[in-house]
């Protein structure tokens, strides 16, 4: 096919997928549908399989241009916010959060919400997804958390953090305790209590979270130990134990995995929070996970690793397929009406006690 036909083809495309994330304004009022150079970016990136596009673009908007995701993020949030009207309480909204930079590079940034009048809150810390090489703070974390750790009483902060290739996977584990070792330092300030914290990410930030809460010499470089930190929930990891992660997933998240992990055994068991467990952990963990074949494999293995060592663990398993559900337990979390919203409660009300 020519240049000409294949640009024929992706705005053909384009045209068909103004349905209905890209064409929800035109319905619902309030703005115009998303600009055609913009469609036949998501095209390109997505394809055109409309059962697809929700999940990729949650997955992949951060390899879109700047004015496409600024377009996108307006479209989308228009249309969720409709829904959330539809829906009414489920989709509560939190206040704007305080946004801090705990180091220099652009990316060492979080976004801090705190309830008024429980000071000192237990703090609850978020690490996004995205394959360790995309994804923010602000396009890879589910809407309800944060209102709904509010409602909890707890403090929830949404950190970002440098991103591969340009910082390698230990570099972000370190962002991790970097970004926990700030809010800790200015507990009394901001208002939340460094004595109840509870690590949380979606992931490759679920793959993070279980670093550090395996591996304590990230912790330790930034100021901190295990003794700080109450509890972990990884939220549907795959990668805990790397090399095994890498043998399964497959051609399509190949290139994915030896960009974050390389080819080195050694470095790649380093970086496998499995190899970890043995070791003294952080004092109770909660996994959570769908039905993804790797994702219950590696869940399963994590768990076992962690009680053989003595270390608390409740494993939570949740309806959900393939990607579609990898996406829709980051989504729906902390939803009231989302099977694993209570079980995490619970959880987090027994570790924070």
């Amino acid at each position: 096919m020519n240049t000409a036909a294949k640009t024929l083809t992706i705005l053909a495309a384009a045209a068909v997928l103004a349905t209905p994330i890209l064409a929800q304004q035109r319905r619902g009022g309030g703005g115009e549908r998303l600009p055609e150079m913009c469609r036949t970016e998501i095209v390109q990136l997505c394809g055109s399989d409309r059962s697809q596009l929700r999940t990729c673009l949650r997955e992949k908007a951060a390899d879109l241009s700047e004015g496409c995701r600024t377009a996108l993020r307006e479209r989308m949030g228009a249309r969720e916010g409709a829904a959330g009207r539809r829906s009414g309480p489920a989709a509560s909204t939190a206040p704007a959060p305080q946004t801090l930079a705990y180091g220099s590079d652009a990316l060492q940034g979080l976004d801090l919400w705190v309830p008024e009048g429980a000071r000192p809150a237990p703090l609850v810390l978020f690490v996004h997804g995205g394959g360790w090489k995309r994804g923010s703070k602000d396009n890879a974390m589910g809407r309800a958390m944060p209102a709904h750790m509010m409602e909890q009483g707890y403090a929830f902060a949404s950190i970002d953090y440098r991103l591969v290739p340009a910082a390698t996977v230990e570099q972000q584990a370190a962002d991790v305790a970097a970004a926990l070792a700030y809010l800790l330092k200015r507990a009394d300030e901001i208002g939340i209590d460094r004595n109840r914290v509870v690590l949380t990410g979606h992931s490759a930030g679920a793959h993070l979270v279980a670093l550090v809460g395996t591996d304590e010499r990230y912790l330790t470089a930034a100021g901190l130990s295990f003794a700080d930190i109450d509890g972990v929930m990884p939220n549907d990891g795959a990668a805990y134990d790397v090399a095994a992660q890498m043998k399964q997933a497959g051609p399509m998240m190949k290139g994915t995995y030896e960009q974050a992990f390389g080819t080195d055994p050694a470095r790649q068991q380093a970086l496998s929070p499995l190899f970890h467990a043995p070791a003294p952990n952080a004092p109770a963990f909660l996994l959570i996970h769908v039905q993804r074949e790797d994702g219950v494999a590696q869940n399963a293995a994590l768990a076992e690793a962690l009680r053989r060592a003595g270390t608390q663990v409740e494993v939570g398993s949740f309806p959900g397929d393939g990607l579609r559900g990898h996406a829709e337990i980051n989504r729906k979390l902390g939803e009231p009406d989302y099977p694993a919203t209570p079980v995490m409660d619970a959880w987090l009300a027994k570790v924070l006690r």
